[in-house]
């Protein structure tokens, strides 16, 4: 198992933009130092939920920052951009970091987000596959001439630079619908889960994932299929419930799970068409009980209820743990710290 952190960039009240910049840059130093194996930075725009709207540009710094660590897109949300612009900035920060990108992409979900830039966010799943298309095309072959309904080159392109990774970055996309899992599955890619869908749905996720797979021909033997976590752990059981029961008292939910965060269609007031698994099975937002998260959605406790956590995750099939360490509770950075120490002292040592 690989161990790889989340950050979110969310900004607190009272925070300026520079001081949440700051802080995670400081623990992204730290991470490396721990010795996790990646960390991945998410992209949002017009809300505190995340104040990263380039994750190119804040994973070049990060390359400038650091020497081992993978530096992720956690994710790069394709529909909101154009798919030459992607693949030049990718390739750039894998040039510039000697080959340690790792590319995680979705079609995105938060109506705010679509609305804004003007894109409708029905058509998200096409124009995710058609950016994803022709991105590849781009890191991978020269005179690309690419016309679909969406995106075109107008002319033959041959992007400069190209990624030092061959024959691409590797690829990871944020899925766990049955529908969506099994359509990148049939093309070798593997899937990055979501951290609200329960250790059920990630069960079923990637037991889909490899059938699919294997069924259309796919070497699943070296495949990375990452599962995002929030993760704490603590000296003790009792201290970690204790703290589980703080952290949620502090959490204001309303401030991340909202209309603005859902896959609404403004023009119906429906869940945006693509999304239906969102509103029939999906568990997003909403009140979520003390003992669900504790039995079936945090990877939460001592030391050894964590390590056995992660050895259940692994048995599923996923080989990359990306863990949330509370990207959405205030945390001061000397509290953090010493979280992520104690996770890579008692914890990751038992999967090296």
């Amino acid at each position: 198992m690989k161990f790889s952190t989340f950050q979110l960039f969310h900004r607190f009240e009272g925070q300026t933009v520079r001081e949440v910049y700051d802080y995670q840059l400081e623990i992204a130093e730290l991470c490396e130092e721990l010795g996790f194996n990646g960390l991945w930075v998410a992209e949002h725009h017009f809300r505190d939920y995340g104040v990263v709207p380039n994750i190119f540009t804040l994973l070049s710094h990060l390359a400038a920052r650091t020497e081992r660590i993978r530096l992720g897109t956690g994710i790069v949300v394709l529909p909101l951009h154009n798919p030459v612009h992607v693949a030049e900035e990718a390739a750039m920060v894998d040039l510039l970091s000697g080959g340690r990108l790792e590319m995680g992409i979705g079609r995105g979900y938060q109506s705010v987000e679509f609305e804004s830039f003007g894109i409708d966010l029905g058509e998200a799943r096409e124009r995710f596959d058609e950016a994803l298309d022709l991105i590849i095309a781009l890191w991978t072959r020269n005179d690309v001439h690419f016309q679909g309904e969406y995106y075109g080159t107008g002319n033959e392109v041959t992007l400069t630079p190209r990624p030092v990774q061959r024959p691409h970055p590797p690829l990871h996309v944020a899925a766990v619908s049955p529908e969506t899992v099994e359509r990148y599955a049939a093309r070798g890619l593997p899937i990055l889960a979501d951290p609200a869908a329960p250790f059920k749905k990630i069960a079923q996720a990637a037991e889909t994932w490899y059938a699919t797979a294997r069924a259309n021909g796919v070497d699943t033997e070296q495949a990375e299929l990452v599962a995002t976590r929030s993760v704490y752990v603590a000296p003790t059981v009792e201290q970690a419930r204790a703290d589980q029961a703080r952290f949620e008292s502090s959490f204001d939910r309303s401030r991340i799970f909202n209309r603005q965060s859902a896959p609404i269609d403004s023009r119906t007031g429906q869940v945006a068409k693509g999304f239906e698994y969102w509103q029939d099975r999906y568990l997003k937002g909403g009140e979520v009980g003390a003992d669900f998260r504790w039995e079936q959605l945090e990877v939460i406790g001592d030391p050894d209820r964590v390590i056995n956590q992660i050895k259940m995750i692994a048995d599923f099939g996923f080989t990359n743990l990306m863990c949330d360490f509370g990207s959405t509770r205030p945390v001061p950075i000397e509290d953090m710290k010493k979280v992520l120490r104690f996770f890579a002292a008692e914890v990751m040592p038992a999967f090296r």
